[in-house]
């Protein structure tokens, strides 16, 4: 049995949504079947592959992928990560629950490395907060915490 399909929007597709994308399969396990997609396709971006190995996820396979490659297909959510993409992504028919997650473009901070980096991680720990609670809140039959006290 495949889990809920989440594809999580971005403008390229390049850090945010790809971040997104792995932790909810790593989090998430067979619950949660996730995808990601930008309005334009970019480049995966260096300092997304490496904060999320800081945390022991590999992304570095991962490729970016225009959202056209997903508008005929079913998803249970679609979530956009950034402005642009809430305000520039299609309709797509039949997505049962969509949310928008405002999390800052890493991409935009220019400086050293070190400044670089570090807004990488703020929007990875932004998005790994945001999924821990979407996981709580989004896991099907999962039993509510007092059902289980007692059992």
């Amino acid at each position: 049995m495949s889990g809920q399909r989440v594809l999580f929007i971005c403008t390229h597709n390049s850090a945010r949504s790809q971040m997104a994308e792995a932790m909810l399969r790593v989090m998430g396990g067979e619950d949660f079947e996730p995808y990601s997609a930008g309005i334009d396709a970019g480049n995966l971006r260096p300092e997304a592959i490496a904060v999320m190995s800081e945390v022991g996820i590999d992304i570095s396979a991962q490729e970016s992928k225009s959202l056209d490659r997903f508008l005929n297909q079913p998803f249970d959510w679609v979530i956009t990560v950034c402005d642009n993409a809430r305000q520039n992504c299609p309709v797509f028919p039949g997505v049962e629950q969509t949310a928008h997650w405002g999390v800052d473009d890493p991409a935009e901070v220019t400086g050293s490395e070190a400044r670089r980096l570090e807004a990488f991680r703020q929007a990875r720990d932004d998005l790994r907060r945001r999924i821990r609670l979407f996981i709580t809140t989004a896991r099907p039959n999962v039993p509510h915490p007092v059902e289980t006290l007692g059992a």
